[in-house]
């Protein structure tokens, strides 16, 4: 197969990612056959691994959010990732952060880390199909993205900044009402720190 006509047909199904099985399906092929697609493509550097048995097309790659949906699964952005895309944080994020319900694991891919943080079942929740760069993409809500970045503060995995967030983009009982499926006190004390925080007049210097 020529390489236009495998973007035109991944085009037809807005596929950006894609393994070898699902491309032997789409173009009705054996494995062996998609297989040796894959190396040659792949060779000739039209086709990148986005870790292995997963792939793109370099003609038409994925965002980054895109790729960081598929590329662990359960998962969907949250923590900086999400707090920064809503500008509830002001700093651009150069590490992709995602929540999973599978053990913690980092990728880098194309230059760019990708990083999941495993969340219990129970919490495993509050996130949404959101537009990033003309896709959707899954995506914790701004009051979760908060509060699952708190409860890594409460385990003593991150350090918190309160200068950093931005509360007029939180709804604060919609916060609480996430922070209680965690159930755990200190992000409750967590919440209220930052809170008072905000409300103090702005430091002169």
């Amino acid at each position: 197969m020529k390489l236009l006509d495998l973007e035109k047909k991944l085009k037809q199904r807005n596929i950006k990612i894609f393994s070898t099985q699902e491309l032997k399906l789409l173009l009705d092929l054996s494995e062996k056959t998609a297989q040796q697609l894959v190396w040659r493509y792949k060779k000739k550097g039209y086709i990148f691994e986005l870790k292995k048995g997963l792939y793109a097309l370099k003609t038409n790659p994925p965002n980054t959010y895109q790729i960081a949906n598929r590329l662990y699964q359960p998962s969907y952005i949250s923590f900086d990732a999400a707090l920064s895309y809503y500008g509830i944080i002001p700093e651009t994020i150069y590490t992709i952060t995602s929540a999973t319900t599978r053990v913690t694991r980092e990728f880098v891919v194309e230059g760019i880390c990708y990083s999941y943080h495993h969340l219990k079942k129970s919490v495993f929740t509050g996130y949404k199909l959101v537009p990033y760069l003309g896709v959707g993409v899954n995506m914790a809500e701004p009051e979760k993205a908060l509060a699952d970045y708190l409860y890594y503060i409460d385990l003593h995995q991150r350090s918190l900044h309160y200068e950093r967030i931005d509360l007029k983009k939180v709804k604060k009982t919609k916060l609480k009402k996430y922070l209680r499926l965690f159930k755990r006190p200190g992000m409750f004390k967590l919440m209220e720190k930052i809170y008072a925080e905000q409300r103090k007049p702005p430091k002169i210097y």
